[in-house]
């Protein structure tokens, strides 16, 4: 029993010491947007990794759920008679919740891994020690303009998502299924409101944060060689995983609860 307790009780301050640890870091990041220098081709260039180079496994995903989506409500709705009200459904269905979630996932597992391997790679050859040693500051130089990067480039991902998500409904649902388009059209236009879509790039954006800070928080802080940069990376893509999910409730429940 004894063995059991001091085991929850070194996880439990294991724990409140990488929050605290994370809480730090990104204090320092915020610090850091507003303190000279301004490494804009840094930036541009993590903007480039983030968001282009992210833009076709986010399409390619949105469009098969967005046709996925649009397939499996008409077979439901048929059996109500209410064939007519899917367009809307799918529309909503994308831009507040499918859409920003897609796009979260997958710049986590696809991102989120690269900034933790980066970092990490770095921290175990002593290259951030050396940042150290010239007078530069390492979370201005290296994590900024990734936190940056994601913050601003998840939203237009997912608006990209959205558009091409309805795309894929309406192809399925019109062309494959039989749905009039016109109606089609119709009811996604009056069931979807601008709130709607706002709200689903404002999550990007905190999504965008949480994958950038997360990433680089596991690696800035990696131990153990070449080991350790893999469980980094594993680290990066499970807990930004879970942060995704875990703030898309908390901001359902602000956004459409309150």
């Amino acid at each position: 029993m004894l063995y059991l307790i001091e085991a929850l009780g070194a996880r439990v301050i294991r724990f409140a010491e990488e929050a605290g640890r994370l809480g730090l870091l990104f204090g320092q990041t915020l610090a850091g947007l507003v303190r000279r220098p301004f490494h804009l081709r840094l930036v541009f260039e993590q903007m480039l990794a983030v968001g282009v180079h992210s833009l076709p496994v986010v399409l390619i995903t949105a469009l098969s759920t967005g046709a996925v989506l649009c397939q499996q409500s008409i077979a439901g709705f048929r059996r109500f008679g209410a064939e007519s009200l899917v367009g809307g459904v799918v529309a909503l269905s994308i831009t507040r919740e499918l859409g920003p979630i897609i796009a979260g996932l997958m710049v986590a597992g696809r991102v989120g891994s690269a900034m933790a391997a980066e970092l990490g790679t770095m921290r175990v050859t002593e290259q951030i020690d050396a940042l150290y040693t010239l007078a530069a500051d390492p979370v201005k130089y290296l994590i900024v303009p990734r936190f940056l990067a994601g913050l601003f480039m998840l939203p237009f991902l997912v608006a990209f998502a959205d558009g091409v998500g309805i795309l894929g409904g309406y192809v399925v649902g019109v062309k494959v299924l039989g749905i009039n388009g016109t109606l089609y059209m119709k009811t996604t236009y009056d069931l979807l409101k601008l709130e709607d879509v706002f709200s689903g790039v404002f999550k990007a954006g905190v999504f965008g944060g949480i994958i950038s800070i997360v990433g680089c928080y596991q690696g800035f802080y990696t131990r153990g060689g070449a080991e350790g940069v893999g469980q980094a990376t594993t680290r990066a893509v499970v807990i930004a995983s879970v942060g995704i999910l875990v703030s898309d409730y908390l901001m359902n429940a602000l956004f459409f609860l309150s």
